[in-house]
């Protein structure tokens, strides 16, 4: 595991948002930073997952969160561009982005991938993530200190078969970190880096491995460590990095 113990008030003050934050690693990462003092904005499809999520955080006494439903899938342009707009209005500026949020697709040969299921992964995993980021880049500029951290996996560093269209998307996730964190470099306050959870006890890893004992991997609370590390001024000057969390 990643070794990395935060302070209890390494985010304080910060506003991040958390894509996908309604289940998983997303609602672990939004409850952890919580935790650790920032005000979380929740963005998710599913409103009442993100709902449960607002309210454990509310329970245990941390900052006040936000709740922001929001199909990717179905996202327009002018959709984030509001998104943007509201952000601005209500908090001024964004700390820290954490894109979680993205779907697996049928794990099948590229012979048997139909071109509507590699889109349908493509467009929430890289198009909807660029949207956002290129988005949401003018208000991290507005941080004194930003991070943009990118949800990678190990098969979208070295490829591998029957993972098609999530393992290419994975690839592209790599390619716009390491493309953004390029640009930021020494010119913007923010930083741009990706992990790669590794097996981690979530639905998603279940439906990608139905006969695998899901007890043998970490949750995703045991893997916060790196998240914290790359959302915290600890990390400060680490940038086009590609971490693993175990």
């Amino acid at each position: 595991m990643f070794d990395y113990s935060a302070r209890p008030e390494l985010l304080k003050d910060r506003v991040i948002l958390v894509t996908g934050a309604g289940r998983g690693i997303g609602a672990a990462a939004a409850k952890t930073y919580a935790a650790h003092g920032a005000t979380v904005l929740l963005l998710g499809k599913t409103e009442a997952n993100l709902t449960q999520v607002y309210d454990e955080i509310e329970a245990a006494g941390h900052p006040q969160p936000a709740v922001i439903p929001f199909n990717l899938e179905t996202a327009l342009p002018h959709q984030y561009d509001e998104l943007a707009a509201m952000i601005e209005t209500e908090f001024g500026h964004l700390d820290g982005l954490l894109h979680n949020a993205s779907i697996i697709g049928p794990r099948t040969p590229i012979e048997q991938l139909s071109g509507e299921n590699f889109m349908r992964v493509m467009h929430v995993n890289v198009n909807a993530m660029f949207m956002l980021t290129s988005t949401l880049l003018p208000l991290l500029k507005l941080s004194k200190d930003a991070s943009v951290v990118f949800t990678s996996s190990s098969v979208g560093r070295k490829g591998r078969a029957y993972w098609g269209a999530y393992g290419v998307s994975k690839f592209a996730t790599e390619g716009l970190m390491q493309t953004l964190a390029d640009e930021v470099d020494t010119v913007a306050p923010v930083r741009s880096n990706s992990i790669n959870p590794g097996a981690t006890r979530t639905s998603m890893r279940a439906q990608a491995y139905p006969g695998e004992n899901p007890l043998n991997n970490p949750t995703p609370e045991e893997i916060m460590p790196v998240y914290l590390y790359l959302m915290g001024p600890d990390s400060t000057g680490v940038n086009g990095q590609a971490f693993n969390a175990q």
